[in-house]
């Protein structure tokens, strides 16, 4: 399908079957991200586990809609990634890698699928360790948490980017933490899994988007990811990176036999959707993935990192802004946390009671409303700071 049909025949959230679609592909990744943490263990390998999460998700998604007629494209819409401690994002390692967890690593699990291009992405912060977590640990997965709690309530019709960008950096700060710089968070359409309305993490000269206010059937993905250090990270080795996404407005003839065969293979397999080198021939891949990089026929998605010894955290969810109010329908319960700092802010506390769905009118039909709106665990994610619904607070 060419950008102008789809653009022609977009779908949004006013159709039933598209909000269907969501929620069965948030289904899925809720399912995977619980398989991948109960995989999280010392001493396994971390390409094992991101293995098994991006086979889930290819399994479960190919299970559905088998029997229509039209041809439905589903499965992975991010490769699962593991990034450990320092490292930011992304480490999504090839076949080849080593690397294994480790007791008392800190893992950011992110991941993503669709369903017919719908997509439902998720980030979790992990520690592997029994008990509670405490210390700097626990501020900067509270301070992650609660960031994304407050985004939830602020990313609403007749609310701008800016405003969620000042405010999550202003919750960062009362636990004593930064809130990740580079890190967009970004309205999501069919087969679009960055589309042109951006949420800036923080503000700088450096990195300016437009100014945007959120409307009435868009769909987010909202991104958090806050550090104990700097929130300025670096690429040390771009060997590490392996998950690209093809620019489709670019284009070029390629010299190397080895780099037309696997930009034929992207091409084929993942035309749209970022992929990870993983999935092709790797020394095939080796040679091929720099001439198609010189040439920015792929984009890459590196692997970033704070200095040794910071801790980060990453919270990412997928929010439907519905008539009826907000729907997060990506989420997972995080571990019970003993953070050293506690949130005063008289404004925080007031965006955090903000209600995230819009109250009915009417007797019996409210009640039913609220219920099956608010009964989902989905809906209502747990406030990192008291591990109590933030929804309670209203």
């Amino acid at each position: 399908m060419s950008d102008d049909e789809r653009e022609e025949k977009e779908l949004d959230l006013t159709s039933p079957d598209v909000v269907t679609k969501y929620k069965s592909a948030a289904e899925i990744v809720n399912k995977a991200l619980q398989l991948i943490i109960s995989e999280c263990k010392p001493k396994v390998k971390v390409v094992e586990i991101c293995e098994k999460g991006d086979s889930f998700i290819r399994e479960q998604t190919g299970n559905m809609y088998k029997n229509v007629k039209k041809k439905i494209e589903r499965g992975v819409a991010f490769p699962t990634c593991i990034s450990i401690n320092n490292t930011v994002c992304h480490f999504s390692p090839l076949a080849s890698d080593e690397t294994v967890l480790e007791e008392g690593d800190i893992l950011k699990i992110d991941l993503a699928c669709h369903i017919d291009g719908f997509i439902a992405a998720v980030a979790h912060t992990h520690v592997l360790q029994e008990g509670p977590v405490t210390g700097r640990a626990a501020d900067v997965i509270a301070a992650a948490n609660t960031a994304a709690e407050v985004a939830l309530r602020l990313v609403r019709p007749g609310k701008k980017n800016k405003d969620v960008t000042d405010a999550i950096q202003k919750v960062a700060a009362a636990y004593d933490c930064k809130i990740v710089e580079g890190v967009l968070s970004h309205q999501m359409k069919q087969f679009v899994i960055d589309a042109n309305k951006v949420v800036l993490s923080v503000s700088n000269p450096d990195t300016r988007v437009d100014d945007a206010e959120f409307e009435e059937n868009e769909v987010y993905a909202i991104d958090i990811v806050a550090s104990t250090g700097e929130g300025k990270p670096k690429l040390l080795d771009e060997k590490q990176t392996t998950i690209y996404k093809r620019a489709v407005d670019r284009s070029y003839h390629l010299k190397m036999k080895a780099s037309r065969f696997i930009y034929s293979e992207i091409t084929q397999n993942f035309p749209i959707m970022p992929f990870s080198a993983r999935a092709l021939e790797e020394k095939r891949a080796r040679l091929g993935l720099v001439e198609c990089m010189n040439h920015e026929l792929l984009q890459p998605y590196p692997v970033l990192h704070e200095k040794a010894g910071d801790y980060v955290a990453h919270i990412k969810f997928t929010v439907l802004l519905m008539p009826n109010g907000s729907d997060r329908i990506t989420t997972h319960s995080l571990q019970e946390l003993q953070p050293t700092k506690t949130v005063d802010d008289p404004e925080i506390k007031a965006w955090l009671a903000l209600g995230i769905k819009t109250k009915k009118k009417g007797g019996g039909k409210k009640k039913k409303g609220k219920k099956g709106a608010e009964g989902e665990a989905q809906a209502e994610p747990m406030d990192a700071t008291n591990g109590a619904s933030t929804q309670e607070q209203e």
